[in-house]
């Protein structure tokens, strides 16, 4: 091994970071650059080494592709790339996304056929966005989502969910195979463990549908009596038929909430607009089960995140929630955006 000591390492690194006029965020380059060159000190597999690289690639190439729409919302649509276009989730999945683009959503799809396509189709070119993953076997999307200056191609299918989870706001999961159903499970796992802020999770069927309801049964006759996950896990899911009640969901969500932070043990909810007193006292008659102590209410933005500059000119509701009550955090967020003070 290279016998580089650390600190000759960060200034090497430090002079390349100057040459290339790098001035903000250098703490975060330089451990970037610094593990590469322990990666290769350290002798790593050449394999080890392409997996590293080629997902640092991808992950720059899909930054500056939804960079340029930083401000603008996103509902990721997940299904399967094996559904026709006479299929009558070819026209839900195309018919949500129509009507969430003209409400000014872009639409991120996994810029493959069947599903994704629909979605895309639906949004219009200028309002999709595609991350692709390039596989041996699937049929290629027709142009509207193989429009280069709109679309990302993955190697990996961790970069490639990485990047449909990240950017977006809002998820509408169609029927579909392993692949749908492992995505839908991924989104479920990450908000179960406190890894994703709260997100609308929309399952969406073809009008009169099944699928998705045999997903529910099963949850609620085998999962939940097992044990195996919380008795409100799902309640943070809206399973529908309705394109109309998937739109509203999606849109619904971001009435008067805003955003959370965790300091320390205290949960601080940013809202648009500032309850009254009578709806806080409301609000803590419905949902003191959730509480450890004390009561929610009203507050400013916290010491740390004025000095962060985190979201502070936002009224904020704080509370200490019970560990495990994402699915009572979900009916919290809903009840406070069905407030008349929500506008």
């Amino acid at each position: 091994m290279n016998d580089v000591q650390p600190d000759e390492l960060t200034a090497a690194v430090d002079e390349i970071m100057a040459d290339a006029g790098i001035t903000t965020n250098r703490a975060l380059i330089r451990r970037m650059l610094s593990t590469s060159i322990l990666l290769g000190q350290e002798d790593t597999e050449r394999l080890d080494l392409k997996i590293a690289s080629a997902a640092l690639v991808e992950m720059r190439d899909a930054f500056r592709l939804f960079q340029p729409y930083a401000g603008v919302p996103k509902v990721t649509v997940f299904g399967s790339a094996r559904t026709r276009q006479d299929d009558p989730l070819y026209v839900q999945a195309r018919s949500v996304a129509s009507v969430l683009a003209e409400r000014g959503w872009m639409v991120v799809t996994g810029a493959g056929p069947g599903i994704m396509q629909a979605a895309a189709e639906g949004a219009g070119e200028k309002m999709a966005l595609g991350v692709s993953i390039r596989l041996p076997f699937e049929e290629k999307p027709d142009a509207v989502v193989a429009d280069d200056t709109h679309r990302v191609e993955m190697k990996y299918f961790f970069t490639r969910k990485l990047m449909l989870v990240k950017e977006s706001t809002g998820f509408i999961c169609l029927p579909g195979g392993f692949g749908t159903l492992d995505e839908m499970f991924e989104l479920l796992t990450l908000q179960q463990t406190g890894k994703a802020e709260p997100m609308p999770i929309v399952l969406l069927d073809q009008p009169g549908g099944t699928f998705w309801k045999g997903l529910e049964r099963f949850i609620v006759e085998s999962l939940i009596p097992a044990g195996v996950i919380s008795a409100d896990d799902f309640d943070r899911v809206l399973v529908t038929d309705s394109a109309e009640e998937a739109v509203a969901e999606i849109t619904g969500f971001w009435r008067n909430y805003d955003s959370l932070r965790w300091i320390d043990d205290l949960l601080v909810l940013r809202l648009k607009n500032a309850p009254t007193d009578a709806e806080i006292e409301m609000l803590n008659t419905e949902f003191a089960s959730l509480l450890v102590e004390g009561r929610i209410a009203l507050s400013t933005a916290l010491p740390i995140e004025v000095a962060d500059r985190d979201r502070v000119d936002l009224p904020r509701l704080s509370l200490h929630l019970r560990q495990r009550e994402v699915g009572g955090l979900y009916r919290l967020i809903d009840a406070i955006n069905a407030l008349d003070s929500a506008g």
